[in-house]
């Protein structure tokens, strides 16, 4: 996921509220696991819930208490090492693949942890100059929540029982024609404007060129890809790029991840899936070849933004980041389809994921967790029904490579005009 650096702190009082809130998320989204789920690693690209919990109190510890209370005696000095991620400064960890072989500590000693960093931060809270690193850490482990889900998600599905974490089941989506937004084109100011928190990759701001062009006002659906495949599109190899359709051939690939038949797998269990709703858990290469079968394109980044923003007198006023389905506490994210860009699933663009012009690390640790990322990977924008409501932003930039689907990860179509 995207990362690191502050612009400006919140408020005080809403920072500590924002602290709280986010704390105690987590655990309660990992309440309905058993230590065997919490514990189990299904992927090398997704870490046991267990680890979640320890490495985003791991992040407090460090780059906080550690940091900036004279005297702080680490919880265990052990479990730096197990609970690390990949910042190189803070020295040696445990294989990423391997993360799923602890048993130990237990997820009982985690949540003790957690409670004793979250009792030694409230001296912190308040203090000014630490505003943005709080603020970064906030964040971090509100990232941290929505891969928790779709980790667990993977998990669970693993498991010929099915099993699911909550009942749960969404309410049907109304059928909704194709629409457009439409932007005349010209230059538009793309990326952080410095009002408010954003992570270092979102900036700097800057002045990009666009010709006139249109956005879907929908994500497409699951009756739209099961057109796709009935056409035959999964077979079609004048629809894929190259490496997609080596893809498609080396693994088997006939459907978006969790389908079978006319069910899909979700933290609620398998259920019928609703062909009104977004189809998520598609990766790059198949957002590209459907794209391509429908007659469209997939949008830039800047086009993306440019409509959210809604930065021309020609266009709909802003789109709200905090609007449309997205993660208001610990109930299962279950897909509704919803107006706006925001929500639901994040989306595809066909802008690589790099840097903007005179952007710059940041120094230190935190520094690592943006940039050096940026090679082979996609764009992509809005936010999902497993995104913490109020994290992201028109400016956010969401990033995978183009295999990837375990995320909830959708499709929104462009056309030039």
């Amino acid at each position: 996921m995207a990362s690191v650096q502050p612009q400006h702190g919140a408020p005080a009082a809403s920072l500590e509220a924002e602290f709280r809130r986010t704390r105690a998320l987590m655990p309660a989204l990992a309440a309905p696991l058993s230590e065997a789920d919490a514990t189990i690693q299904s992927m090398e690209d997704a870490s046991p819930t267990k680890w979640h919990l320890a490495h985003t109190t791991w992040f407090w510890e460090t780059f906080l208490l550690r940091d900036h209370v004279p005297g702080y005696t680490l919880h265990d000095e052990r479990w730096p090492f197990l609970f690390n991620s990949y910042y190189e400064a803070e020295g040696a960890r445990i294989a990423r693949d391997r993360r799923g072989m602890l048993s130990r500590p237990t997820v009982a000693e985690i949540l003790d942890w957690r409670d004793a960093v979250e009792e030694a931060m409230a001296p912190l809270l308040d203090r000014e100059e630490l505003q943005p690193l709080i603020a970064l850490g906030c964040a971090h482990e509100q990232q941290h929540i929505e891969l928790l889900l779709t980790d667990i998600k993977h998990a669970l599905f693993q498991n010929p029982l099915g099993p699911k974490m909550w009942d749960g089941q969404p309410d049907r989506s109304a059928q909704r024609p194709q629409g457009w937004h439409r932007h005349p084109g010209g230059i538009a100011k793309i990326g952080h404007d410095g009002d408010g928190f954003a992570f270092d990759n979102e900036g700097p701001l800057h002045r990009t060129l666009l010709e006139p062009f249109a956005l879907s006002d929908r994500l497409v659906t699951n009756g739209d890809w099961d057109r796709f495949i009935a056409d035959g599109g999964y077979r079609d190899h004048r629809l894929w790029l190259a490496d997609g359709w080596a893809w498609v051939n080396e693994n088997g690939i006939d459907a978006p991840m969790y389908w079978r038949d006319r069910e899909h797998f979700t933290h609620a269990g398998w259920q019928e899936r609703d062909p009104h709703a977004p189809v998520t858990h598609v990766s790059y290469f198949e957002a590209d070849a459907f794209a391509e079968w429908a007659g469209y394109r997939l949008p830039t980044e800047a086009e993306w933004e440019a409509v959210a923003r809604g930065q021309h007198d020609d266009i709909e006023p802003a789109h709200d980041p905090a609007g449309g389905n997205q993660l208001d506490g610990a109930v299962p994210p279950l897909l509704t389809g919803s107006d706006g860009l925001f929500g639901d699933g994040w989306q595809f663009t066909r802008s690589g994921y790099l840097p903007y012009p005179r952007y710059a690390p940041p120094a230190g640790a935190v520094g690592e967790y943006n940039g050096k990322f940026m090679s082979g990977q996609f764009v992509l924008k809005g936010a999902s029904c497993a995104t913490v409501r109020g994290h992201s932003r028109a400016s956010y930039r969401n990033f995978f490579y183009p295999h990837q689907r375990w995320q909830f990860t959708g499709v929104r179509l462009a056309k030039d005009l």
